[in-house]
């Protein structure tokens, strides 16, 4: 059962307990991420994430991961496009503990300039592993490309430019400015008493002043345009992209089984047809991202310079067919047992609870049962997700990016794809 309590100050606070565990799942979610950052701060709410860590009014960095150590447990954080998370995990009998250091260092990290100095190194060549991993650049380069002119076109990790530029005075300035308590949700799900954790988390985070709200979320369109980035490698990495429902949209349920019949699984169409019938790729995949205003529904690929063409041709006669061809039922209500299976078999995780929680509370404002979402599902026709393939595979309105040894002039005209 998921419970929740608003603090006079704004802070949500949501837990789901699941007694048949030996542990709790914590996390501190702020509704902050790269979106929300001025162009010249970019990378910085992903530079906090690392910075939390380094030390507190009471603990060192040693401290803290001796202390977390000590009690078996694990702590982590991460940033995205919209969040930034930090989370523990705990048996329930160190819970207090465990919150105890979470709640340090979401409350009282110093980003102590030693400490900012040598992390930024550490930032920088994480920058740069990513631009030496072609599958993870390509979608970097996907999304400034078909986000681009808005904030969402902002890498998460920043550039090295502004990170380079990134001080204590400018950490300090932008919590300031962003943390406010009506943008965090505290999630917890495990071995937990909701009226207990409250107790446990409330004293410390009702200290926190509310802010000014703010909002630099633009409501961005995609791009249509072709990009393309000659690299010395052995492949050339494809990443395409149309517009998709943004998170809350009714039609969400439609474009994730649409996502794993095109290519979420090893049975989807562009799997068996690009890999498994013509071994053009190793990898072809699709994948979707959802935010609160957006969506992107895309593929990736990454084929010899040789194959590039009959590649896209492959790619895009399998979306022509999905537009144009009535959806078999049994392929249809196999991607909904795969999607079904998905959210099951994640909900034996601690983490997965409390990471859904959490989500369906921001984006939502509110608990999802399961049962409203398989319903919901069940629900989704052949006839809705051909309409919705109509809707948004349109001749001109998708991105394509391609990273490797091809030119300008060896990439064929985009609306080869559709």
């Amino acid at each position: 059962m998921v419970n929740k309590t608003v603090l006079p100050n704004g802070i949500r606070i949501v837990t789901e307990t699941l007694p048949y565990l030996y542990s709790v799942s914590v996390g501190i979610w702020v509704d902050i991420g790269s979106r929300d950052e001025n162009p010249e701060e970019n990378g910085i709410s992903h530079f906090i994430e690392h910075m939390i860590f380094k030390g507190t009014r009471q603990r060192t960095a040693l401290d803290i991961a001796k202390e977390m150590d000590a009690i078996g447990g694990m702590s982590n954080a991460f940033t995205s496009k919209e969040e930034t998370c930090f989370y523990t995990r705990v048996l329930d009998n160190h819970l207090e503990q465990g919150v105890g250091i979470l709640l340090d260092i979401f409350l009282n990290s110093l980003f102590d300039p030693e400490e900012l100095e040598r992390e930024r190194q550490v930032v920088l060549q994480e920058i740069s592993m990513v631009e030496d991993t072609p599958d993870e650049f390509t979608h970097v380069l996907l999304g400034e490309t078909a986000y681009q002119g808005t904030p969402l076109a902002q890498p998460i990790l920043g550039t090295p430019e502004t990170v380079q530029a990134i001080n204590q005075e400018r950490i300090l300035k932008y919590l300031k400015r962003t943390y406010g308590p009506e943008k965090i949700v505290v999630a917890a799900a495990g071995k937990v008493g909701h009226e207990a954790f409250v107790n446990l988390v409330a004293p410390d985070l009702s200290k926190l002043q509310p802010i000014p709200q703010m909002n630099n979320r633009q409501g961005p369109v995609l791009c249509s345009k072709s990009r393309v980035v000659t690299k010395d490698l052995e492949q050339v990495h494809l990443a395409w992209a149309a517009k998709a429902p943004k998170a809350d949209d009714p039609k969400r349920y439609v474009s994730a089984l649409l996502n794993v019949i095109m290519g979420g699984n090893m049975s989807s169409r562009l799997f068996q047809e690009v890999r498994e019938k013509r071994g053009l790729a190793y990898s072809i995949y699709s994948f979707l991202c959802t935010y609160r205003d957006t969506g992107m529904w895309g593929i990736y690929t990454a084929v010899a310079k040789e194959t590039l063409t009959q590649t896209l041709e492959v790619i895009g006669q399998e979306l022509k067919r999905l537009k144009q061809e009535e959806l078999p039922a049994s392929e249809l209500e196999a991607a909904k047992e795969f999607v079904k299976g998905g959210i099951l078999l994640g909900a034996e995780s601690s983490d997965n609870r409390m990471t859904r929680i959490a989500k369906n509370e921001m984006t939502f404002g509110r608990e999802v049962p399961f049962e409203e979402v398989l319903e919901d599902l069940n629900k989704v026709t052949g006839r809705e997700l051909v309409a919705l393939a109509q809707e948004i595979l349109q001749p001109d309105q998708f991105s394509l990016v391609s990273l490797g040894p091809a030119a300008e002039e060896d990439l064929p005209h985009p609306a080869i794809v559709l």
